[in-house]
């Protein structure tokens, strides 16, 4: 590639499995520590040491010093946003595991993907908005009018979205569903408020489980039908 950003050094980087590992365990959002990293990637400390170290120089990481511990975490929505695209690449050609584990099932039906809803859930939110005209657009995404009114309702404050770097609105290709979910601004703001609200809470790693008030209140917000194989805790 002689124009444009090098882009084979970054996917050098991720196409190691212990550091593909390592940002998949990230991409709930939190920071962790080198031991749970080690954990997740199936390495020694020092290895895991040394894979951080490359993509925090790489700047896929940010890592923030707290007593006795270091702690990483994704430098930003567009690293989590390129995993979860080649999480559904992956899934599209075939290169899956053979065997499914425990958590599958959960995490296609309701997961977070760094700081918004995913999987299942999180595209029939971005469905029944778009089928109610609250956001209009495939790929460039706008609030409406209406849209506006419902969000503030909701309790996000949309001039402090519309102040902030990322787009209120954006397109995230779903892994699992094949179809956008929301992510950007309001995704991430739509997340907080219904762990706020008590609907979601978040299991282990990257599981949401919505609890029985907050499934019928998330189907009722979006004028959904019940979702197909969805488990309210």
């Amino acid at each position: 590639m002689k124009e444009g950003p090098v882009i084979a050094s970054v996917a050098a980087l991720l196409g190691d499995p212990a550091r593909a590992n390592i940002l998949t365990a990230l991409m709930d959002g939190r920071a962790l520590t080198v031991s749970e990293l080690a954990e997740a990637a199936g390495v020694t400390l020092q290895t895991a040491s040394g894979h951080l170290a490359k993509l925090d120089a790489a700047n896929l990481l940010t890592a923030e010093k707290q007593g006795r511990h270091r702690y990483f975490r994704l430098s930003g929505p567009d690293v989590a946003q390129v995993l979860e695209a080649l999480m559904g690449l992956a899934q599209r050609t075939g290169a899956t595991r053979v065997r499914t584990g425990p958590k599958d099932a959960a995490l296609r039906s309701a997961r977070i993907c760094y700081d918004h809803l995913a999987g299942e859930r999180g595209v029939a939110l971005l469905k029944g908005a778009q089928r109610q005209g609250l956001i209009k657009g495939e790929k460039d995404m706008i609030l409406t009018e209406k849209g506006r009114a419902f969000f503030a309702g909701f309790g996000i404050d949309l001039a402090q979205l519309e102040k902030g770097r990322r787009p209120v609105c954006r397109a995230c290709l779903d892994w699992s569903e094949r179809h956008s979910h929301l992510g950007g601004g309001l995704g991430a703001a739509l997340l907080s408020r219904m762990m706020d609200r008590g609907w979601v809470r978040r299991e282990a790693g990257r599981v949401l489980a919505f609890t029985c008030e907050g499934t019928e209140g998330f189907e009722a917000a979006f004028m959904l039908p019940a979702v197909k194989g969805s488990q309210a805790a």
